[in-house]
This record gives C-alpha cells, sequence and structure tokens, in this order.
C-alpha cells in the first residue's frame, strides 16, 4: 500500500472511530487514545492522519453535516413555500432526536482561542444555512439578498433554541414529546408573519420587514 493511501485509511479509521466514541460518550468524553486504541493504531499516528484532536472533531462533524443534508433533501418536495420551510424545520427536529448525540457536538465543538475555522468546514455549514435560506427567498422576494441571509440565520437560531433547551432538559424548554408540535408552531408564526411583511411591502405599506 502507498504512503497516501495509508494515510487516507488511517484517517478513515480515525474518523469513524471518533464518530463511534461520541456516539457513545458525547464530544466532552471523546480522548484521543480512546480513538487511536478503538481505531487500532497507536496514539501518536493520529497526528499522521489529522493536524490534531479539533480537526479529527470536524471531520466526524463533517460526515455529521452531509447526513444532515440528505435528512432535509426531501422537504424541498414539500411544495409551497411555506410548506417547504415547515418540513425543513420538522425534519431538523427530527434528526436532532434521532442522532443526539453527533447533532450536539456540531454545536459543543469549540476551536481553541484564536484559531479560525477551516475554509472547508466554513463552506460545509453555508451548504446547509443555503438550503434553509432557499423558501424564506421566495418568501420575501422583495428582501435584499444582504437581508435573506440574515433572516435566514434569525430563523434557524429560533428553531435551533427550542430544539436545544428541548433535548437539554432545561427547564423553560418544551417537553421532548411535544419538541415537533411546538417547532412547527413556531414556524408557523414566522411564516405567517413574512407573508404579511411580503403583502404589505407589495401594496407599499409600512408593514414591518
Amino acid at each position: 500500500m502507498q504512503e497516501t493511501d495509508r494515510k487516507t485509511d488511517l484517517r478513515t479509521r480515525l474518523i469513524a472511530a471518533a464518530e463511534a466514541e461520541i456516539l457513545e460518550k458525547g464530544l466532552l468524553g471523546l480522548k484521543a487514545r480512546d480513538v487511536t486504541q478503538r481505531a487500532g493504531c497507536a496514539l501518536g499516528a493520529i497526528y499522521n492522519a489529522v493536524a490534531d484532536l479539533d480537526e479529527l472533531v470536524m471531520r466526524v462533524n463533517s460526515r455529521t453535516l452531509e447526513r444532515l443534508g440528505d435528512a432535509l433533501a426531501p422537504a424541498s418536495a414539500a411544495g409551497s413555500p411555506e410548506a417547504v420551510t415547515l418540513a425543513l424545520a420538522d425534519a431538523y427536529a427530527v434528526f436532532a432526536l434521532e442522532n443526539r448525540r453527533l447533532w450536539s457536538a456540531l454545536f459543543e465543538h469549540r476551536l481553541p482561542e484564536g484559531a479560525a475555522m477551516p475554509d472547508w468546514h466554513r463552506q460545509e455549514h453555508e451548504v446547509l444555512i443555503a438550503r434553509i435560506g432557499a423558501p424564506l427567498q421566495n418568501l420575501r422576494p422583495d428582501l435584499p439578498v444582504e437581508e435573506i441571509h440574515l433572516r435566514v440565520r434569525t430563523l434557524f437560531g429560533a428553531v435551533h433554541g427550542v430544539v436545544h433547551l428541548a433535548l437539554q432538559g432545561r427547564l423553560v424548554g418544551v417537553p421532548e414529546p411535544l419538541l415537533r408540535q411546538e417547532v412547527a408552531a413556531l414556524v408557523g408564526a414566522l411564516v405567517l408573519g413574512a407573508k404579511v411583511a411580503r403583502a404589505g411591502a407589495m401594496q407599499g405599506g409600512d408593514a414591518p420587514r
């Protein structure tokens, strides 16, 4: 086996091992020694495949983002922009419920102070945001692109916050059995507000943007 093939194989095994460790113990329980032991390699071998444990977590998160994208994809066939937005939010909540430790790792992971997220990983997050933004752009075609991007992040933050608090079991969070129902209620209200604002804009009124 050539050197590049060995490195690729090692990295693949390490990513799979790190993912399995996160599934079992959560991100906070992830340790390099456990990962390399599961992958069947020496502790120092991890640095032959990735820069450090942070990159390994980002590689796992890349796989999670890909799966999340696959889970959201069917929502695009829901019909109207309103229906697609509701379907996307529901699919997001379901994915979090079914993959809570991997989903949590997407947001729990923090790079060391002063370290910048690599462009390849930032772009993966942007692809997810773009998928969410497509129906919102159809809901508010009157808004400039910059405002659409901001509203997409606001919408995502609202849904994510509800999901996060519920899965964390916080006192202010909604009970898990009611999570999908409440996400639908939240997004339904936001969609209705967007429709009212669009109607006002089209009529030249002073409806809030």
